[in-house]
């Protein structure tokens, strides 16, 4: 492997390899080569890059240095001595009556060598002319015919495609450009059409030939005899780039159809007697060999099915990935997007639904055990001092009460501890009233029937703060017995 740099002498002119020598060269650097010729000025077009030795054609010659400010000063003057020299080449042409034309002059670094190049379509005797210039420039003068190509190169233009010429831009080489490949591409044989400002062939007939050689090779040949979809006929005209003929069908010899390549038989190809014996096919034959095209609608149509088939399997792939990773980390449930989301969300909410019923299925069951063991009770003497010993000692409100529960009032209450259908006025919601003060029985002894008793109402005759009802405020009185 080797280190080099890509160098021009001349804005048109070939890139040539040089060894920097360590030098670090940049695009657009100015350097000092030497070069068969001499010491030369020479442009960068390509910095320092590695290269295998095997592509060297031959060792590579050095760079000096880097151009300084004086170099640049010789360089203009050298282009001021170049148009000087071109005018008096010029005239001493005409002096010597010389059939030539002077294209370009080409002056040393070192200003050592003038190199003059002229076209000429024959040889020129110009021993003369280089006497009488070298009297003038007292310096080596050299003539140089070059052809008329070269001259395009060298002088640069517009093409007919609007753009510079592909010699004095990018093409370094010259390709052979022959009237076959015009024939090939079907273009017209006018050379005002196919030939270039030098007057020879374009260039650009080389680009595209190796392409239509390959299409040729599966395209048939004018005049060929073919079979179609709407019958046998005669090739007239043949688009390679299109792979499509036209034919002069036999039962309608007024009418030209075009067809694709894939849609003939060739019988015969190329000029010819038509085969000895032959017969049509059928048209159910031949309507076999059409060829099914779709329409830019079913094209776009076919085209977003297979969009969105192919979004939809990747979609499910990285669900399918998203669900994996889930239960790795430990999630029992598998979500799919906002689908799952939901879907856990509602499984949440159905549990704590059925958790809250449950609390409250328990509280009924509570309450209802509640009321049952404070209904009315048959009450014997000598259970008496052990309830009223009981009733002496109040109750914690909270217990037996679940977090979270509500209070139930007695049917029929209007306030607390009223009405007719709440047999004991100290308890509300189930609990009993705790104020600081002894309560007093809550039932009376029932009168047993049949002695003479009236069963008594629901209604109690104390009050809240232990006084007959309808009495004054005075101490409490015990209900009488009997």
């Amino acid at each position: 492997m080797a280190e080099i740099i890509s160098v021009r002498f001349r804005s048109e002119g070939k890139q040539y390899y040089f060894d920097p020598q360590g030098l670090v060269c940049s695009p657009g650097d100015g350097l000092i080569v030497e070069s068969a010729g001499g010491v030369e000025f020479a442009t960068c077009v390509r910095g320092n890059f590695i290269l295998a030795e095997t592509q060297l054609a031959a060792p590579l010659r050095p760079v000096l240095r880097h151009a300084t400010g004086e170099d640049l000063q010789v360089v203009e003057r050298n282009r001021e001595k170049e148009k000087y020299a071109f005018r008096v080449c010029q005239e001493k042409i005409l002096e010597h009556d010389l059939d030539m034309k002077l294209v370009n002059v080409e002056c040393s670094f070192e200003g050592t060598k003038i190199l003059f190049f002229f076209t000429s379509e024959g040889r020129v005797d110009f021993r003369g002319l280089v006497k009488s210039l070298a009297a003038i420039f007292h310096t080596r003068i050299e003539l140089r015919q070059i052809g008329i190509r070269d001259e395009a190169k060298i002088l640069g233009g517009l093409g007919i495609c609007g753009r510079p010429f592909c010699c004095s831009s990018f093409l370094r080489e010259f390709q052979p450009v022959s009237i076959k490949m015009a024939k090939t591409q079907n273009l017209s044989l006018n050379p005002t059409k196919i030939s270039g400002t030098c007057g020879r062939l374009m260039c650009c007939l080389k680009y595209e030939q190796e392409a239509y050689e390959d299409l040729m090779k599966d395209a048939p040949r004018m005049d060929s005899f073919v079979e179609t979809p709407d019958g046998a006929g005669t090739i007239i005209g043949v688009n390679t780039l299109r792979e499509k003929v036209q034919v002069r069908l036999d039962n309608e010899p007024a009418t030209l159809k075009t067809f694709h390549n894939s849609e003939i038989r060739v019988i015969r190809s190329g000029k010819g007697k038509r085969p000895e014996g032959y017969v049509e096919p059928p048209r159910e034959e031949l309507a076999k060999l059409r060829k099914v095209t779709e329409s830019p609608e079913e094209r776009f149509r076919r085209e977003q099915a297979a969009l969105a088939a192919a979004l939809n399997d990747f979609l499910t792939e990285n669900n399918r990935k998203e669900g994996q990773a889930e239960s790795h980390s430990g999630h029992s449930s598998r979500r799919r997007g906002d689908r799952g989301r939901n879907a856990e969300k509602a499984e949440k909410a159905l549990e704590n639904a059925v958790e809250r019923e449950k609390e409250k299925q328990e509280a009924r069951e509570r309450s209802r055990r509640h009321r049952g063991s404070h209904g009315k009770k048959e009450t014997h003497p000598e259970a008496e001092p052990a309830k009223q010993q009981h009733a002496e000692t109040p109750k914690d409100p909270t217990e037996g009460k679940k977090e979270g529960t509500s209070r139930r009032r007695h049917r029929g209450g209007r306030g607390r501890g009223h009405g007719t259908g709440n047999p004991n006025p100290d308890w509300v919601g189930g609990q009993q009233s705790t104020q600081g003060k002894p309560n007093p029985p809550k039932t009376e002894p029932a009168a047993p029937k049949g002695e003479g008793g009236e069963k008594r109402n629901n209604r109690s005759r104390w009050n809240k703060h232990g006084n007959r009802r309808g009495g004054g405020g005075g101490k409490p009185t015990p209900p009488a017995e009997g």
